[in-house]
C-alpha cells in the first residue's frame, strides 16, 4: 500500500503568517497639520482680539480728546469775552491814577479818580481742570497742548494778581487811606494793561488751532458721528 502522509499540526504552527506592513507616517502627518492649523487659528484670533481692543482704545482716546477740546473752546471763548469787556476800563483807570499821583499831594482829589468798581476777571477753569483730571491732554496734539497750557498759565498769573488786589481792597480803608489803595490799584492795573492784550492775542491764536484740530478729528470719524 502506498504511504499516506498526514500533515501535522506542528507544521502549521511553525510557519506563522506574516502581517502586512502598516505605515503610521501619513496619519502622524495629518495630526501635525491639524495641530498647526489650530495654532494658526488661535494666533490669528488673539491678534484680531488685540487689534480690536487697540482700535477701541484709540477711538476712546480720540473721543475723549475731541469732547475736551469742545469744552475748552467754549470756556476760552467765555474767558476772552470777560477780558475784552474790562481791558479798556483798566487802561482808563491806570491813566486816571497816574494823573492823580502826578499832582502835588495837596492838589489831589478823589473826584479825579472815578472808580466804578475794580472790575476783576474771574476765569472759568472747569473744562481745563477736567481735561487734566481725565488726562485728555495726553491725547491732544503736542503743539496745541502747549498752547493750551500757556494760556491757562497766563490766566493763573492774572488770577493770582487779582486775588492779591482783592485782599488789598479789604485791608486798605479807602476813606482813611485812599492813596494807599490807589497805589495798589495803580500797580494792579499797570500789570493788567500789559498782560490782558497778550492774553487776548493768545486766545485769538489758540481758538483757530482748536477748530482745526476738531475739523481734522471730525473728518476721521464716520458720517454718523459728525
Amino acid at each position: 500500500m502506498p504511504e499516506i502522509h498526514i500533515p501535522k499540526l506542528d507544521d502549521h504552527e511553525k510557519t506563522p503568517a506574516v502581517a502586512a506592513p502598516t505605515r503610521a507616517y501619513p496619519a502622524r502627518g495629518k495630526s501635525l497639520l491639524k495641530i498647526g492649523l489650530e495654532v494658526l487659528l488661535i494666533s490669528v484670533g488673539v491678534f484680531l482680539g488685540l487689534a480690536g481692543e487697540q482700535w477701541r482704545e484709540d477711538r476712546r482716546h480720540r473721543e475723549l480728546a475731541e469732547s475736551s477740546l469742545r469744552r475748552l473752546r467754549s470756556e476760552i471763548q467765555t474767558n476772552r469775552k470777560a477780558v475784552e469787556a474790562v481791558k479798556d476800563y483798566h487802561v482808563k483807570m491806570l491813566k486816571s491814577l497816574r494823573t492823580y499821583f502826578g499832582r502835588e499831594r495837596k492838589a489831589r482829589t478823589t473826584a479825579d479818580v472815578q472808580i466804578q468798581g475794580l472790575q476783576f476777571v474771574f476765569f472759568e477753569e472747569t473744562a481745563w481742570n477736567l481735561t487734566l483730571t481725565t488726562q485728555a491732554l495726553t491725547y491732544i496734539d503736542r503743539d496745541l497742548a502747549f498752547a493750551l497750557s500757556r494760556v491757562y498759565g497766563e490766566q493763573k498769573v492774572v488770577g493770582e494778581l487779582t486775588r492779591g488786589m482783592s485782599q488789598a481792597m479789604y485791608m486798605l480803608s479807602i476813606p482813611d487811606n485812599f492813596d494807599g489803595f490807589a497805589a495798589a490799584a495803580g500797580t494792579y492795573y499797570g500789570d493788567m494793561v500789559i498782560m490782558e492784550p497778550k492774553l487776548i492775542q493768545h486766545y485769538s491764536e489758540l481758538l483757530p488751532q482748536i477748530d482745526r484740530a476738531l475739523g481734522e478729528r471730525a473728518a476721521d470719524q464716520p458720517a454718523s458721528h459728525r
